[in-house]
């Protein structure tokens, strides 16, 4: 896609500090891992297409028993090479004195420019020493962005990436299953929290996110993360919780009567917001816009809400007005993979994309009734619902890989 005359560079996730001399846990660059499975810091990549000594090199670090005794143990350039399959791979010191002769002749350089500072520096003076240094030599002229390749391929699940994100469907459904059974008037929002995470762990996985405990109107704040207070009697629970399995990000959310039984304003909002669900599912076929899904969505809550009078007028004025939009802010979905709001392009020349074999997306239409709207009755205010699930576009009818969450 590249062509001949180009060069590509990738450079790991940087590692970045908590507080003090403490790290966060270290986690790939979603492209990186894509293009090479290769989990360490302080790598680059460099894809040479045409290149007769090898097209796909790595710089990495090398084998170190002292820094291994602290920080645990390297692959190191042969194993990375022969484990990973790629042609060549050299130590990361070496990397000044071989990447620029592997750029020059080049007419372009594809790369994340404007990502990571320090890495943008260094490229930049690679390509400074090649001007200076050869007196004449070609030096690419251009640097483009890697993601215009690169993120309509991630769109594309194959097979094996497939299987990875049901596996991680699979660890974030029975740690929602987990909080299911925990939830009960008393117990406090990060006792869920904790439960949730151990369920993820315990299955050899990591969250994909933080994940939103939110009790009563702490639905409705959209990205709710304090999970502090104490769950009611009486209230909602919304659980918003993900698992990721080798860098591939599941994304579910549930909402449920703490004490197991919905009041009637409840339960009236919630059937709306399960109808929803399931139209916008739908509509997840080939052949059809993305944006369909969420227009199906929009149809049946603002029917919904028209027909329980919170909002006033016809059902078509109130789409075209956007008078539903107080109480559904949000769209329907996201695509969904190696980042759980994944790359691709949700338009193409300013139409919705159409969507195609191998593409996954959230469905999560919902409605949120803030508790200080004074326009509507006391009975509806603070009831947050939402429902999340994970869909693969298939020949046919959509596969949702999350179907084992009740809801």
């Amino acid at each position: 896609m590249a062509g001949e005359d180009a060069v590509l560079i990738l450079a790991t996730a940087p590692e970045r500090m908590r507080n003090a001399d403490a790290p966060w846990p270290y986690r790939q660059d979603s492209d990186f891992h894509y293009l090479t499975g290769f989990g360490e810091p302080e790598a680059v990549l460099a894809l040479l297409p045409g290149r007769a000594h090898g097209e796909t090199v790595l710089f990495c670090r090398e084998r170190d028993a002292e820094r291994e005794r602290w920080d645990g143990e390297r692959m190191g350039t042969d194993r990375a090479a022969r484990e990973l399959k790629l042609d060549d791979a050299f130590p990361i010191d070496d990397i000044d004195d071989i990447l620029p002769g592997m750029i020059e002749g080049r007419a372009r350089v594809y790369c994340h420019f404007g990502q990571e500072p320090d890495f943008d520096a260094r490229l930049l003076a690679w390509m400074r020493r090649l001007r200076t240094a050869r007196g004449g030599g070609v030096v690419p002229k251009d640097l483009v962005a890697l993601g215009h390749l690169l993120h309509d391929l991630r769109l594309f699940k194959s097979r094996d990436e497939l299987a990875l994100m049901r596996r991680s469907a699979e660890v974030a459904g029975a740690a929602h299953l987990a909080a299911m059974a925990m939830a009960a008037p008393g117990v406090a929002e990060y006792e869920i929290e904790g439960e949730i995470l151990r369920t993820i762990r315990g299955r050899g996985a990591v969250p994909a996110f933080p994940p939103t405990i939110a009790g009563g109107a702490n639905a409705c704040v959209m990205h709710y993360q304090a999970n502090r207070a104490t769950l009611k009697a009486g209230d909602l629970l919304l659980v918003d919780a993900g698992a990721e399995v080798d860098c591939y990000a599941s994304d579910i959310t549930r909402t449920y009567p703490v004490d197991g039984r919905f009041t009637a304003e409840q339960r009236a909002l919630y059937d709306i917001v399960h109808e929803a669900q399931l139209a916008a599912i739908d509509a997840v076929r080939p052949g059809r816009a993305f944006a369909d899904s969420h227009h199906a969505a929009v149809r049946v809550i603002a029917s919904g809400l028209c027909a329980l009078g919170l909002v006033k007028g016809s059902v078509d004025r109130a789409i075209a007005e956007g008078a539903y939009k107080p109480y559904f802010p949000s769209k329907t979905g996201h695509w969904l993979g190696l980042d759980v709001h994944d790359v691709g392009d949700y338009r193409i020349d300013g139409e919705p994309r159409v969507l195609e074999e191998g593409m996954v997306l959230t469905v999560e239409p919902g409605i949120y009734v803030p508790p200080n709207d004074k326009g509507v009755a006391e009975k509806w205010r603070g009831i947050g619902i939402r429902i999340e699930d994970d869909v693969i576009v298939t020949k046919g009818a959509p596969e949702v890989m999350t179907a084992m969450v009740p809801k």
